[in-house]
């Protein structure tokens, strides 16, 4: 399947378009965004690519919703399972605990108590669920800070025969920079406990550990331009210890395809709308 440009936008429409049909009561907020990212030294697929993304963002009476999807170009070769292109996207909505029963659960950094979820698709039928509480924690000097801890099952992967756990810390943090803001924002996905795998197959999961976090400046308050919500440039780093839960040091990872410990420094441009 190949998602383009105008496909993502047309999402990014419809998602927009439906919530303030929706609003009400029950949406409170919403954030859409487009942007676009430049990068070398990925592992695993071609090591140049160039990625459009949207996202969705909206906080609801009874919880929050986040929803990604990425186009990713690669540039100078095709992978030999995926071709030039291919896509990827996540839904991850979230309940809240204490909105649905109007009560305050807050304790010690915890603000709120919630049940998470996330569906994970790709390309050739690659998916997953994962679902598992979720706390939002009230951290000095940040924007949010949310920790979320899943049951990740796979599903489309011919002998898996389990699913893994995952911890998954977001967060985003504003520094004021002369009359702009630098905004500092991210994840980390820590998947463990790969007991039932061995190392002889290459359907086997391995533990593994992805860090993405994003460094950009708000240019478009910093030139004045009202018309633009937000225009962000920036950089986004991406190390991926054993990426896509591939043995680095298998014979799959190393002598095949060459290591899966990847650390790739992509140029982003990011507005929102």
């Amino acid at each position: 399947m190949n998602h383009t440009l105008p496909a993502l936008i047309l999402a990014g429409g419809l998602l927009a378009t439906t919530g303030q049909a929706a609003a009400g009561d029950l949406l409170l907020w919403q954030d859409n965004s487009l942007s676009f990212l430049w990068g070398k030294d990925f592992k695993v697929n071609p090591p140049t690519q160039q990625t459009w993304t949207f996202e969705h963002a909206s906080g609801w009476s009874f919880g929050d919703l986040f929803i990604f999807v990425d186009q990713i170009n690669y540039q100078g070769e095709a992978d030999s399972q995926l071709g030039k292109d291919t896509y990827y996207g996540e839904i991850s909505p979230r309940l809240s605990f204490g909105k649905v029963f109007d009560q305050k659960l807050e304790f010690g950094p915890i603000k709120d108590v919630l049940l998470a979820g996330t569906y994970e698709r790709g390309e050739n039928s690659t998916q997953n669920y994962l679902l598992g509480p979720g706390f939002d924690l009230a951290i000095p000097g940040f924007d949010y800070f949310q920790l979320n801890f899943y049951y990740r099952k796979p599903d489309g992967i011919s002998g898996q025969p389990s699913g893994q756990w995952q911890v998954t810390p977001t967060w985003s943090y504003t520094l004021p920079v002369g009359n702009s803001d630098l905004v500092i924002d991210g994840f980390i996905d820590w998947v463990w406990n790969n007991k039932d795998a061995t190392t002889s197959r290459p359907t086997d999961m391995h533990a593994n550990l992805h860090i993405n976090p994003q460094i950009k400046y708000d240019l478009g308050k910093a030139m004045g331009w009202g018309a633009v919500k937000k225009f962000y440039v920036g950089v986004e780093y991406d190390y991926w210890s054993d990426k896509y839960a591939i043995d680095d040091n298998s014979f799959l990872g190393d002598e095949i395809l060459g290591g899966t410990d990847q650390s790739a420094l992509s140029f982003l441009a990011k507005v929102h709308f």
